[in-house]
């Protein structure tokens, strides 16, 4: 009997599925654009839910700073910092190398890619990365996420414990979860865990949650 293979998640780091490009046109930050994405990758045939209502409900970004799409994908949540704020820096993270290629494909596309040159250029613009590979002096003055909540609890916890301390004083990260799958559960625990931050619910929509976890000056 042959053994079937393991199922394959949006998470894992090497995807075996079907990596062939496919065009997408949507609206991102007020532009209408034509991106690439894949299979293996979340949501790759559109811009999902969650995604839409925290890009609905998030306050514009400011003009310059320090960002990080975490989970990026193929890139919608980093594609519309990195227009929104040209002179922003954008960090866009994930586990998926597909995923990076394809949000690094993006940004090419699109213009808005950094220059590197010892490190992101003063420029702006989109930085991919793996998690190891973001220096560890680096803070983020604005985060954005539809966090892998499929990933499993403690892996999410873990993923969260790490980065949201790294908000910058004042800084403020914006996460989307659907109400099914335990926002409610998430906002009391990250309550808990990060005593020095105000978490509250910032926006619900469409059965998800937009919770804000702004750091102390």
């Amino acid at each position: 009997m042959t053994e079937r293979p393991e199922p394959e998640h949006y998470f894992t780091a090497e995807p075996v599925s079907d990596g062939e490009l496919r065009e997408r046109t949507i609206e991102l930050a007020g532009h209408t654009v034509t991106v690439h994405t894949a299979g293996g990758v979340f949501s790759p045939g559109d811009l999902d839910k969650g995604t839409a209502v925290l890009l609905r409900s998030a306050p514009p970004p400011p003009a310059d700073g320090t960002f990080l799409d975490l989970g990026c994908g193929w890139g919608p949540l980093a594609l519309t910092l990195a227009l929104a704020s040209p002179q922003a820096t954008v960090y866009a993270v994930d586990v998926s190398r597909r995923a990076l290629d394809l949000t690094r494909r993006n940004a090419d596309r699109l213009g808005c890619a950094a220059t590197l040159a010892n490190g992101p250029s003063s420029g702006g613009g989109i930085v991919t990365a793996e998690p190891d590979g973001v220096p560890d002096d680096v803070t983020f003055d604005l985060i954005w996420s539809n966090p892998p909540i499929r990933v499993g609890k403690q892996a999410l916890h873990e993923m969260l414990v790490h980065w949201l301390p790294r908000l910058a004083p004042g800084g403020t990260a914006y996460l989307v979860v659907s109400k099914n799958l335990g926002a409610d559960s998430l906002q009391t625990w990250l309550t808990t865990q990060l005593p020095h931050a105000d978490v509250s619910r910032h926006a619900s929509s469409k059965g998800f949650r937009v919770l804000a976890v702004h750091a102390g000056a």
